[in-house]
């Protein structure tokens, strides 16, 4: 990850993507089952639907686990889902979130996917913004750790729904 200097003020971003060998309708059904998220991640220990609807505004729950920061819960809202192209969601607050993160397809050549995976820091208030409080002096550099992490997750994830869309996962 090239160094910034961004604060987390800046509402920071990352994103990978990745072509999958797989038509969009067998890449959608996997980006937006959340349970297998956790499969990917060193960090997301569990996620499960608290309603029984699946699109805008639906609710989940992610349980976390990181080295640094313990154990903890977060509910997350979906803020966009278009049916087979994109799949987005707020963690916390909608109106303030602590993140966004988003799936994107885009049909490629010879019905194959192209699998962007995006997500923005804040810009409400997270488990990074204690940190940030505790040392202020190295903000900067807590978020381009954070950042990476995030970008090595999202590349471990893209990787993994690869490989389950191309058959090599089951």
């Amino acid at each position: 990850m090239e160094w910034t200097g961004a604060r987390y003020a800046d509402t920071p971003t990352v994103e990978a993507r990745r072509t999958i060998a797989a038509p969009p309708g067998r890449v959608w059904e996997l980006v937006t089952d959340i349970g297998l998220m956790p499969r990917f991640s060193a960090e997301l220990q569990s996620a499960d639907w608290l309603d029984g609807s699946r699109g805008v505004g639906a609710r989940f729950v992610g349980r976390n686990r990181h080295e640094a920061f313990g154990a903890w819960e977060t509910t997350s809202y979906v803020v966009e889902r278009e049916e087979g192209r994109v799949f987005a969601w707020a963690v916390g607050d909608v109106e303030q979130p602590s993140a966004v993160w988003r799936f994107t397809l885009e049909a490629g050549e010879g019905g194959s996917t192209v699998l962007t995976q995006w997500a923005r820091m804040g810009p409400g208030r997270s488990g990074l913004s204690y940190a940030i409080d505790r040392m202020p002096e190295k903000e900067q550099k807590i978020v381009h750790v954070r950042l990476g992490e995030w970008e090595r997750s999202i590349d471990a994830t893209l990787d993994g729904l690869k490989a389950l869309a191309e058959g090599a996962g089951h």
